[in-house]
């Protein structure tokens, strides 16, 4: 075991352990920080600001609300499908405070993976936005939801800024369809109510689940990783001490561009943050580059997380680089391989090293990071406090610094299990606690590590992973369609996008065209593949099986040998 090896690579004043069990339940935490930095901003969006006073407020009209006016109890989950505006952390705060447990739902999903998650995880009850509510509707009967609670994106604004808002995105942009849900309730109007009764802080337990975080599987079926309130609060507490030389508390305003319904961003900005009495600047929309730089424009930020995609459109847009960074002093990247290219280029432009880390939903999600006051680009940096890595052959075996293996981790961030799933569970956790990633890493004689190959098929576009096998489920329920597989392959926007290798059967036609609208009617964007090849026969194994590791390796030959 090599465990000892990072003891002596924390900076200065930087613990190798952390104690998880210094709250008893998010709640402490949330109830602690509202209290020191009352009067501190906490979130903004769209102009508006909410202090931690404000967010405790109106957490707690949510939870009188909920505990007041349904039937819902604790442990009952609730999807949350919301964008980065000011409702999303109300609503977080408000069902954790009440002792349900939150389900993180992509805006983006279409009706079919909506279904999936609400079914699967057995919500009773769901805030919305009302851009999605369309597709809500289609799913409502086949679920559990009882309880419907709706909002716009300029719900929290000031009145006469949230008419303007709401109009122009439901009559200019036309971006909420018409739909029907008699019986939903409106978020202003829960909170008002809610307002006049009394909230009940429930006492959650530590290893009771706080967040089902759903993630993808090789079987291409989302599964929803438990993550408790002593996972989540070790992991607030790993990162606040990774940071802790390099930002105060109270007084950072951190750029939040990455969607909070992703593990990444939720933990660093609802709970890392929440936990320091940082001040969050949240972008709704951060592929409106331009609206995402006047937001910027605004405030002396100190702090910015996001990931290579991003990093990359930011410094080849103009406006960006006439920003005032003289008080940038952190960037974290994660989700996705920094390019070192995309950090120098950074560097450049802002004058801050990007500090790269590296995690997973079901490690909560951060296992290991560059220390801000020693970065090795190119790495992932040493494991966070109080855990522990090892890489391992096929057999189990462990191997020694500098040989390549499967990289598990090992440490009180890392989840209770798979919802409902025993065997998946089993597969990736070994009765002692260590998880199995998937990923091929090297831990060098330094103690840093590096990922050199990704073992399962997973495609990873922009900090999002796909799963191969859910795309091929539903490009076979085409009737042209015999045989087909999904990769990634190599993108300088994105990372990797998604190629499809689709054999027809006999007699039968299809165009890209057809195959991509075909896919888009049940996949989210990101999952749709940019390219189409029909050919006539796929490598497979002698049992069939599709051999997707065979197409990569010759769609990289292809690009090696086009780039020269």
């Amino acid at each position: 075991m090599n465990e000892n090896i990072w003891k002596d690579k924390y900076p200065a004043g930087i613990a190798s352990e952390i104690d998880a069990d210094l709250y008893p339940n998010i709640q402490a935490v949330l109830t602690e920080s509202c209290e020191k930095y009352a009067d501190k901003p906490a979130f903004t969006n769209l102009g508006k600001t909410l202090s931690y006073a404000e967010v405790y407020q109106l957490s707690g009209d949510f939870t009188a609300w909920l505990q007041h006016n349904t039937d819902l109890q604790p442990g009952d989950r609730i999807a949350i499908q919301l964008p980065n505006v000011l409702q999303y952390p109300v609503v977080v705060f408000g069902a954790i405070r009440a002792g349900l447990v939150v389900v993180n739902t992509n805006p983006l999903y279409t009706a079919r993976e909506m279904e999936h998650q609400f079914t699967d995880s057995g919500a009773k009850a769901i805030v919305c936005l009302a851009n999605m509510a369309h597709l809500l509707e289609k799913v409502l009967p086949s679920t559990e939801i009882k309880t419907v609670i709706l909002t716009e994106v300029g719900d929290f604004l000031p009145p006469v800024k949230r008419f303007v808002v709401n109009s122009v995105v439901k009559y200019i942009k036309k971006m909420v369809p018409a739909f029907h849900i008699p019986q939903a309730y409106w978020l202003n109007d829960v909170l008002k109510q809610g307002n006049k009764k009394i909230a009940r802080n429930v006492n959650s337990e530590s290893q009771s689940v706080a967040v089902l975080q759903y993630t993808g599987g090789t079987t291409g079926v989302a599964k929803g990783a438990m993550l408790t309130h002593r996972n989540l609060i070790a992991n607030m507490l790993q990162a606040r001490t990774m940071m802790a030389s390099n930002l105060g508390e109270g007084e950072e305003t951190i750029v939040a561009p990455l969607p909070l319904y992703h593990i990444y961003a939720f933990t660093f900005h609802c709970m890392a943050m929440m936990m320091t009495g940082n001040h969050n600047l949240l972008i709704t929309n951060p592929r409106d580059l331009p609206s995402m730089i006047k937001d910027m424009s605004k405030w002396k930020f100190s702090g910015f997380v996001g990931l290579n995609t991003l990093f990359v459109a930011l410094c080849n847009n103009e406006a960006f680089r006439k920003l005032d960074f003289s008080a940038l002093k952190m960037t974290v990247s994660g989700g996705m391989a920094l390019q070192i290219a995309a950090a120098k280029r950074w560097e450049e432009v802002t004058g801050a090293k990007i500090c790269e880390g590296y995690g997973m939903t079901e490690t909560s999600p951060i296992a290991t990071v560059n220390p801000i006051e020693n970065i090795h680009l190119g790495t992932i940096g040493i494991p966070v406090p109080s855990t522990l890595c090892k890489v391992i052959d096929d057999d189990g075996n462990e191997l020694p610094l500098g040989e390549p293996g499967e990289l598990c981790v090992k440490g009180p961030q890392v989840m209770k299990g798979y919802w409902h799933n025993e065997e998946a569970t089993h597969q990736m956790l070994d009765e002692n606690g260590w998880l199995r990633t998937g990923d091929i890493a090297i831990i060098q004689e330094d103690g840093y590590l590096r990922i050199v190959d990704r073992k399962k098929d997973m495609i990873l576009v922009s900090g999002f992973n796909v799963y191969p096998n859910e795309i091929e489920d539903v490009l076979v329920s085409m009737p042209e369609v015999l045989q087909c597989a999904a990769i990634g392959v190599p993108s300088e926007k994105s990372g990797e996008e998604i190629k499809v290798f689709i054999v027809l059967r006999e007699g039968m036609s299809l165009t890209q065209e057809q195959v991509i609208k075909h896919m888009r009617k049940s996949l989210t964007s990101y999952k749709v593949a940019r390219t189409v090849e029909f050919r006539d026969e796929l490598p497979t194994t002698n049992v069939g099986k599709v051999l997707r590791r065979e197409l990569r390796d010759a769609e990289l030959k292809k690009l090696a040998a086009a780039q020269g």
